[in-house]
């Protein structure tokens, strides 16, 4: 068999044991070690297997995920999530679907903080599906906004995803965080517009509710000055060239801690949740680097990547019709795995096509990670419907599909506008420069 033929093969395998659900990591770790060993020799197989998860777990630029993930954990438990909640509420809650436009207004807030889009998803699920059910709110508009809200983690940096897609491509992180931010707004900005829509023609799925006086409005903005803190001290100083991304998710991590405790919203039993999900969490994202790793060597020899950027550069087409295909293949992809394991399989593929066509890599980056949003809210993976669901166990998952489809529409809208308007995305990465 050629090395091409043992690429597609193992390519596969992969999809079958996703599906039979064993964990992604360990899917692509092994093989990758399987086709690495047929190709190469079984001794070099080893060796390499063992070089690349020592080399992920040791690596020095990888620290700053267990550091933002950390920061994200301290401010669930600190209760920043809620105070977020409670300020959009006053401000919002009294409109047509107000309930809902406060919580994208949090989720934006949380994601600020936060680079994880299920943990996004989790928290605000536990802080806004109770208001909104009290409120007597549709299900399926209460769920769906929760999910696709909590996408949001991914997009507005700090996010865990523009981290690993900078250390892959070797793209400037910094530059990345600050490609998210107008998309970022863009994106809450079209969640709102929907939201509003989609109450204008069925007002009785989204109540209004009380209406608070500019008085507790004022104070309620209290709870904003925490994330604002935060936001301007990582982002600011990582912007500026005071520190590394590194350095940042450490002063990140570091502010929140000291945030919570001055506040005395930090209990000893939330700190040590916060240390346990940050150990889970950044178990999971560093086996799925690792395994990717592997993965990504095993393809090397086979010349899949290196034949397909050949293939794709040798088409006479207009780079946005190649661009179009790329982008259906994610949206393919995003409805079968995580993305964090979709960036990770398809990078090393897709990369040099992109390189080829002489398109911006930190443009790309930031349509890799909408795309990636889709990905989280569609079934039949959707990883935040799931989490949503498990907090709303009242509320079947094909409602939350059915709600976050309806928000499905203001991704596809940025999308397009992003791939008409590349400037939007590059405008202030290039003031950096």
């Amino acid at each position: 068999m050629t090395p091409t033929m043992i690429g597609l093969i193992g390519f596969a395998a992969l999809i079958i044991l996703m599906f039979l659900h064993v964990p992604v990591g360990f899917v692509m770790a092994l093989v990758g070690y399987l086709g690495f060993g047929y190709i190469v020799s079984w001794s070099a197989a080893s060796n390499l297997l063992i070089r690349d998860f020592y080399s992920t777990f040791s690596a020095y630029n990888l620290t700053v995920i267990p550091l933002f993930v950390l920061m994200g954990q301290v401010a669930f438990h600190s209760g920043i999530s809620r105070r977020l909640f409670n300020a959009a509420h006053k401000f919002f809650g009294h409109l047509p679907g107000g309930l809902a436009v406060a919580t994208i207004g949090a989720c934006a807030g949380f994601s600020a903080v936060c680079g994880s889009t299920s943990a996004t998803a989790a928290t605000m699920a536990s802080v806004a599906l109770p208001e909104m059910k009290k409120y007597k709110y549709d299900p399926a508009l209460a769920t769906g906004v929760v999910t696709a809200g909590g996408s949001l983690g991914i997009l507005i940096p700090p996010s865990t995803i523009f981290i690993i897609y900078g250390i892959m491509t070797e793209q400037s992180i910094g530059e990345l965080f600050m490609a998210g931010v107008i998309p970022g707004i863009l994106l809450s900005c079209f969640f709102v517009l929907s939201i509003l829509i989609w109450t204008f023609f069925r007002p009785e799925i989204g109540p209004r509710g009380p209406k608070s006086t500019w008085s507790e409005k004022i104070k309620s903005l209290s709870g904003l000055i925490e994330t604002l803190l935060l936001f301007i001290l990582v982002m600011g100083g990582l912007f500026a060239g005071f520190f590394t991304p590194t350095e940042a998710a450490g002063v990140g991590a570091f502010g929140t801690i000291i945030i919570a405790l001055v506040g005395r919203n930090l209990t000893w039993k939330g700190f040590v949740n916060a240390l346990y999900d940050t150990t889970r969490i950044s178990c999971m994202i560093f086996v799925v680097v690792a395994g990717a790793t592997v993965f990504g060597h095993f393809l090397a020899v086979t010349r899949i990547p290196a034949d397909i950027g050949t293939f794709v550069s040798g088409l006479q087409l207009h780079p946005m019709i190649i661009m179009g295909f790329i982008i259906l293949i994610y949206l393919c992809l995003g409805c079968l795995m995580d993305s964090l394991a979709m960036i990770m399989l398809t990078i090393p593929i897709i990369y040099p096509v992109i390189l080829s066509m002489n398109f911006d890599p930190i443009w790309f980056g930031v349509i890799i990670v909408i795309v990636a949003e889709m990905g989280v809210i569609t079934p039949p993976v959707g990883i935040n419907a799931y989490v949503v669901a498990g907090v709303a166990r009242d509320v079947p998952l094909h409602v939350v599909f059915k709600g976050s489809l309806h928000m499905l529409y203001a991704m596809i809208a940025l999308a397009v506008l992003l791939l008409i308007f590349p400037n939007i995305v590059t405008f202030l990465p290039q003031m950096l420069k």
